[in-house]
């Protein structure tokens, strides 16, 4: 996994996790890999994978079975998914839309590339 400095290794690991999550690769209430299997894949110190589990703990994402390891939780992709939809919707599309007025793009300019990117990634 390649990290980048604008956030903490442990939220692009949870964030990762979640992404993995809504991709179905991690299937709700199925195990995920442990804390230290997961550090040995990405590279870096069990316990940043520990603060990592911890954050998607309290949210409800995951939960654990004592001895059995961590589990995907029922209803964490709905979770998910609504989460980063109010982060799209309330963080980057209004960030988007001030780039483009700083940069002289109209509405008409940025509406009509917005449906042909949709269309072309649909």
């Amino acid at each position: 996994m390649e990290f980048k400095n604008t956030k903490s290794i442990f939220t692009q690991i949870g964030d990762d996790v979640k992404d993995k999550i809504m991709e179905g690769e991690y299937a709700e209430e199925g195990k995920i890999p442990s804390t230290r299997e997961l550090a040995g894949i990405v590279g870096v110190n069990p316990n940043t994978t520990i603060k990592a589990y911890a954050v998607l703990q309290q949210e409800g994402i995951i939960y654990t079975q004592r001895g059995k390891g961590y589990f995907v939780s029922q209803g964490a992709k709905a979770t998910i998914v609504k989460n980063k939809q109010a982060e799209f919707l309330n963080e980057v599309l209004p960030e988007t839309v001030d780039h483009a007025l700083k940069l002289g793009i109209t509405f008409d300019e940025l509406q009509n590339y917005l449906k042909d990117l949709y269309h072309e990634k649909k």
